[in-house]
């Protein structure tokens, strides 16, 4: 049998869904306790998000644990000891025809740069992605046709109708949808397992030595990619199938008890 003790160096985790339950708000208190205990074992806890650092920061998450570092903007850019190891921006052009598509189609569109986004609108369906999920607005700003600031993630306000439409004129994005009326686009050879494939090369360690959880559609490459890969109570149905074992719901432990199943903590 496998000393996962042993052989586990870095847990990754998302947070929305994953550690921070949006149903309570606020982080489950044994998840809290358990993140402190593998530091204190020794094992490095990394937070692997769709936001930005300041999205994170101003999720209050840091408020409760100080994590080794950060993968943001599903793997768009790798935080270190406050230093960025790791970028991969959404190429202009793709930037420039998301803008262009969103003043044609009247959708809210979010630009997610290194330290801030931005939004152009905000309709009905940018208020309900965001009611949902409990998160503030992004600053609204009018979006010129080239817009020339660098961004590693946006966020389309749209029904999957509108993003058949767009999504084919992205020649190198992709999409992971997160919500009827919202839609996260990166690079199409981008994504979380990318910026933990950083963290690895940083540490010189290898997938084996690393355990993921999450609970979303854009965690899944993230937990194929690991050593052990763990689905939430929670997760969707899809990343349930990909993971090599489910843990209970958010609000019922799940987070601390995958850590216990693994002996990770006592």
């Amino acid at each position: 049998m496998i000393d996962y003790t042993k052989k586990i160096k870095i847990v990754v985790s998302d947070i929305d869904g994953t550690l921070l339950s949006h149903s309570k708000g606020k982080i489950p208190e044994s998840a809290i306790a358990a993140f402190k205990e593998l530091q204190r074992n020794g094992v490095m806890v990394f937070l692997a998000s769709g936001r930005n650092y300041y999205l994170i920061r101003k999720s209050g998450v840091l408020n409760f644990m100080k994590p080794n570092g950060f993968i943001t903007m599903n793997g768009a850019n790798v935080i270190i000891n406050d230093k960025v190891i790791y970028e991969y921006p959404i190429p202009s052009k793709d930037v420039d025809a998301l803008v262009k598509f969103a003043k044609r189609l009247r959708f809210g569109l979010t630009l997610i740069e290194e330290t801030e986004g931005h939004i152009n609108i905000i309709d009905e369906r940018v208020i309900s992605a965001h009611e949902k999920f409990g998160t503030r607005f992004p600053q609204p700003r009018s979006y010129p046709d080239h817009y020339d600031r660098v961004v590693y993630q946006a966020i389309a306000f749209c029904d999957s109708f509108d993003e058949s439409l767009f999504l084919p004129h992205l020649q190198d994005c992709k999409s992971a949808r997160w919500d009827e009326f919202a839609v996260d686009i990166m690079p199409k050879d981008s994504d979380k397992s990318k910026g933990l494939l950083a963290v690895l090369q940083h540490y010189n360690l290898q997938p084996e030595n690393i355990l993921a959880i999450g609970d979303g559609l854009n965690d899944r490459e993230m937990l194929n990619f690991a050593g052990i890969g763990v689905a939430m109570g929670n997760a969707r149905p899809e990343l349930k199938e990909a993971a090599d074992f489910v843990t209970a719901h958010i609000d019922e432990d799940g987070w601390a008890k995958a850590m216990r199943e693994f002996k990770l903590i006592d």
